[in-house]
């Protein structure tokens, strides 16, 4: 079992290491795009003309990131084969379906279930003895293993995956609902605690809605307090690297140069390489930075009335000074626990 839980561990860091690239490269380019966006109703809406293309490259970017994870993750465990069913798997689960009449979209904790699943799958599929013929072994790669592994484990996540991860979310929502105006401090603190514990996957877009329908009813404190929240883990690891660089490898500290930027422009999803490679260090530094922004959020009444966090919509909010002081508080206790909690890494990963 330990053998092969460091094998999982392995495979997961190959489909960060191909992932991260493409978080970098859309996260940046969608951020430039936001400068200067116009403040509406459904989000930020780029300046016209050349801002409009690179919103678009930018969203491109951040929508292949989960895909490319699935994809390198059943690459890492049985080699080309485990691509295309990883990319088509992966694709699924960061993609909104509706089953049983409610829209559930599983992200990057689907994606690293399923991309696991299609390459420990294709790798079975590797081992039949027909594989063994070599007319056959000539189309299992192309033919037989990427459409039995899609087919299996797509209508696996359909039907299996997918309605208890509704249930989940349904959950979720009412028990907000029942937080909400009865106890500030807990109320920040489950914030604190589920707005960004997925870094912008199901759990996140689900408290998101939950403060949006909020907005709409003139109630603006929760949107506020979220609004903060999608700052701090990316900015907080930034930080991290800052404070604690012997805990960190040379290409973890280049990388969070351009995490902690999108950070600051309410982009979470940088935030999720450092997580899934060390998660026993990075949640419990998220979680205890993200009660800590949400308090200070909550006591100091801030406000938001857009779609969209980070310090790209400050002209906005309400309470502007505790807007600042939550995110730059949370991400500094962020950092401050990974300091504390991460295990110092080679000194050649240092310096290399």
């Amino acid at each position: 079992m330990k053998n092969f839980l460091k094998d999982v561990q392995k495979h997961l860091l190959s489909g960060v290491s191909f992932m991260m690239p493409v978080i970098v490269a859309g996260g940046v380019i969608l951020a430039i795009s936001l400068l200067g966006a116009n403040q509406t109703a459904t989000g930020l809406v780029p300046q016209p003309g050349i801002m409009t293309y690179l919103n678009q490259l930018g969203k491109a970017g951040m929508t292949m990131m989960i895909p490319v994870f699935s994809a390198y993750i059943a690459y890492s465990v049985a080699g080309r084969p485990g691509l295309t069913p990883g990319f088509i798997l992966g694709f699924i689960t960061n993609s909104t379906v509706s089953v049983g009449g409610v829209d559930v979209k599983a992200g990057f904790l689907g994606a690293l279930v399923l991309g696991l699943m299609a390459g420990y799958m294709a790798q079975w599929i590797k081992g039949w003895k027909i594989a063994k013929n070599p007319t056959i072994r000539s189309i299992m790669p192309i033919l037989i293993i990427p459409i039995f592994t899609v087919l299996v484990l797509g209508l696996f996540y359909y039907f299996i995956i997918a309605t208890p991860f509704s249930w989940l979310m349904n959950a979720l929502t009412s028990f907000m609902a029942t937080l909400n105006g009865t106890n500030k401090i807990a109320f920040a603190t489950f914030m604190g605690v589920f707005a960004e514990i997925d870094f912008g996957g199901p759990v996140t877009k689900s408290v998101s809605m939950f403060t949006l329908a909020l907005i709409n009813e003139g109630v603006l404190e929760p949107n506020g307090i979220f609004r903060v929240l999608v700052s701090v883990p990316p900015i907080g690891i930034f930080l991290g690297t800052l404070i604690a660089k012997n805990k960190f490898t040379k290409e973890e500290r280049e990388n969070a140069k351009a995490v902690g930027i999108i950070g600051c422009l309410g982009i979470t999803e940088g935030a999720i390489p450092y997580a899934v490679k060390d998660p026993k260090a990075v949640y419990p530094a998220t979680i205890l930075g993200g009660i800590t922004a949400a308090l200070i959020a909550a006591f100091g009444n801030v406000t938001c009335p857009v779609p969209h966090g980070g310090f790209i919509v400050l002209p906005v909010v309400g309470n502007k000074l505790w807007f600042v002081a939550a995110i730059l508080i949370g991400s500094l206790v962020t950092a401050l626990v990974l300091k504390f909690l991460k295990k110092p890494v080679s000194q050649e990963e240092v310096s290399a």
